[in-house]
């Protein structure tokens, strides 16, 4: 019988360099021998890369929190589904850039109290948490301005501007107040390297 695999996923405010660390974990894994799928949200399977279209592109006034709060969880559901319960059932390690904790915030708080909503949704339809999240925390206006220089059609929440920004921040180091048993802080405020020398040896210390 195949030991179940381990779910990993990176948070974090646009231009934190999450994705780029996700990127440098999944190669370090592969290195160690470890079978790795490497995926982001919204998408990582056909039906929510498609969705991730409709989210991610437009005026950032295109939906409503209400509905993004569906689309985004439609989106999960088809990824869950399609390539990540499938992945961990064959003992795989799932690195997933960003998770249920990116519409908890961008979602939940960000243009009213909705957090609650998404949280019934949640348990509704996906019904399962990462087993560990790694914390990308940077500088609110850094963050804006990497996001922002990548000058890429997918820039509609880095539209809402700084502010945003400044209260997802806050906002996920209150998440990782919240859940503390699988949240670690990374401070990406530092170079590279340094960043992904942190992300490996908390994620190894994890999976021995």
């Amino acid at each position: 019988m195949t030991a179940r695999g381990t779910f990993l996923t990176f948070e974090g405010i646009d231009g934190s360099g999450k994705s780029t660390q996700a990127r440098l974990l999944a190669d370090h894994l592969r290195r160690e021998g470890r079978d790795v799928i490497l995926t982001r949200e919204p998408g990582g399977s056909a039906g929510a890369e498609e969705i991730r279209n409709l989210v991610l592109q437009g005026d950032p006034d295109r939906w409503s929190a209400e509905t993004e709060i569906l689309l985004f969880t439609a989106a999960r559901r088809d990824h869950l589904e399609r390539t990540i319960e499938p992945a961990l059932a064959a003992g795989k390690v799932v690195i997933c850039d960003r998770f249920a904790d990116s519409t908890r915030m961008y979602q939940g708080m960000s243009r009213g109290d909705l957090r609650s909503l998404v949280d019934q949704l949640h348990n509704l339809m996906i019904g399962r948490e990462p087993d560990l999240t790694l914390l990308i925390d940077m500088d609110p206006e850094t963050g804006l301005s990497r996001a922002k220089g990548r000058q890429g059609a997918e820039e509609r929440f880095e539209d809402f501007g700084v502010d945003l920004q400044l209260q997802m921040r806050a906002g996920f180091l209150a998440l990782a107040d919240e859940f503390q048993d699988r949240f670690r802080v990374v401070n990406g405020n530092r170079d590279m390297d340094s960043v992904a020398q942190d992300v490996t040896d908390i994620v190894m210390t994890s999976l021995r």
